[in-house]
């Protein structure tokens, strides 16, 4: 007799309520209350159990925003393959460049940060942290690790608009006032970074939507200008951001094909192009920042290690001046 009501209560369990610790997932929306659905945002485990009168109950216990597999993404990789705790390996470990390159181009770019603005070593910490809360979210797939990454990429789009975005590009009514701009761009940075934890979903196309508007940016730039040095920076950018652009959507488009050819290694693809990606598109907002706020100061791009090598990471140098930070 117990067996079976065990049996009739496991059967009147939602799918989603017998899945393992390690695959836990949220229950569908439409099954939480909204008081309990801000509990799950929160990380609370405390099982929620609705009495029924028939006997026994239904218990409803809503993972922890940490739980790995918390989140609704998931890429190409197969899960759990090379590790009990990393859940996509080679998309956790492609992100290593983001140590070495957001340091080193703090560094290289320091004297030109000292003379136009000290945001800059703030740019580079971003990518930084970037690289740490992809690890993160690649590591456990979580909902909280997904927030992470994305927010931190929306606020690393946000910082170059403030820092290097032409006055000409500015909203009318702003009227070239950049303090003002930059006002706006926290503003609705802080909003947008509530409003991501409503569709986590969409973040990801929504933040290449806005990469899609800065390369926009370059592109008209780029006709205007018969500058070589800053043509060349700009077709490598563009490039680079292309061919990392997609290898993130086939990666997430043509998931059924590469799985089928055992190449599941796309978005790690994107993770290195796109940390590639960073020095030369520093580089070019700095050198279109430029032609707009220092018309009167000249910029050369260095290469580093060698100016001579045929592959180099970018970076600029600007006569000097009395601004300090």
């Amino acid at each position: 007799m117990p067996r079976a009501t065990a049996a009739t209560t496991a059967t009147a369990r939602p799918a989603w309520c017998n899945r393992g610790a390690a695959q836990q997932v949220y229950p569908p929306r439409a099954v939480l209350s909204p008081p309990h659905l801000g509990l799950a945002l929160l990380g609370w485990h405390a099982p929620l159990c609705q009495t029924q009168p028939a006997g026994g109950g239904r218990c409803i216990r809503m993972p922890s925003i940490f739980a790995y597999q918390s989140s609704e993404v998931d890429w190409c990789e197969s899960n759990f393959q090379h590790s009990e705790l990393v859940a996509e390996f080679y998309n956790t470990f492609s992100n290593i460049p983001f140590f070495i390159f957001g340091p080193l181009m703090m560094y290289l770019m320091h004297p030109y940060a000292q003379k136009r603005s000290c945001s800059i070593y703030v740019f580079c910490i971003l990518f930084i942290v970037i690289g740490l809360f992809s690890m993160y979210f690649h590591m456990t797939l979580s909902f909280l690790g997904q927030l992470l990454d994305e927010i931190s990429i929306l606020w690393l789009l946000a910082s170059g608009y403030s820092i290097w975005l032409p006055r000409c590009y500015f909203p009318a009514f702003l009227r070239e006032n950049r303090s003002q701009f930059t006002n706006l761009v926290f503003i609705t940075t802080v909003v947008s970074t509530f409003l991501s934890f409503l569709k986590p979903t969409i973040n990801a196309y929504v933040l290449n939507v806005i990469a899609l508007h800065i390369v926009y940016i370059a592109f008209q730039e780029y006709r205007k200008t018969s500058n070589k040095e800053f043509c060349h920076v700009i077709e490598v950018s563009i490039l680079l951001w292309a061919s990392a652009f997609t290898s993130w959507v086939s990666d997430r488009v043509f998931c059924s094909f590469w799985q089928r050819i055992h190449f599941f290694y796309l978005h790690s693809i994107w993770h290195l192009l796109i940390s590639v990606t960073f020095p030369y598109g520093m580089v070019t907002m700095a050198l279109l920042d430029a032609r707009y706020e220092l018309p009167d100061k000249t910029l050369k791009v260095h290469y580093w290690p060698r100016d001579t090598w045929p592959v180099g990471l970018p970076y600029v140098e600007i006569s000097s001046d009395n601004k300090k930070c």
